[in-house]
């Protein structure tokens, strides 16, 4: 049974990974994963860094479920004084 394939349509991806194939003597498929791992643990790192962000994330997905032109006044609930209606 063959593994699945990446097809990856760049000359640039391409000249890079045939290069350090070179330089390492690394299997191409090798490097690419060793590349991709890297650079998910190098995100992981930045969120684990930052958990603020994660709370920015929600509240802008909160947001999209606001109609346009709403205000956070709440005007309707208080009376010309500024008391509870």
């Amino acid at each position: 049974m063959s593994e699945p394939q990446l097809s990856i349509r760049s000359a640039k991806a391409r000249d890079l990974a045939h290069a350090l194939a070179r330089r390492t003597g690394q299997p191409i498929n090798k490097l690419v994963e060793q590349a991709l791992e890297r650079y998910d643990h190098e995100l992981r790192q930045q969120t684990a860094r930052y958990p603020i962000d994660a709370v920015w994330d929600l509240a802008a997905e909160g947001r999209r479920a606001v109609p346009a032109g709403t205000t956070s006044a709440h005007d309707d609930l208080y009376d010309e004084h500024g008391l509870p209606r």
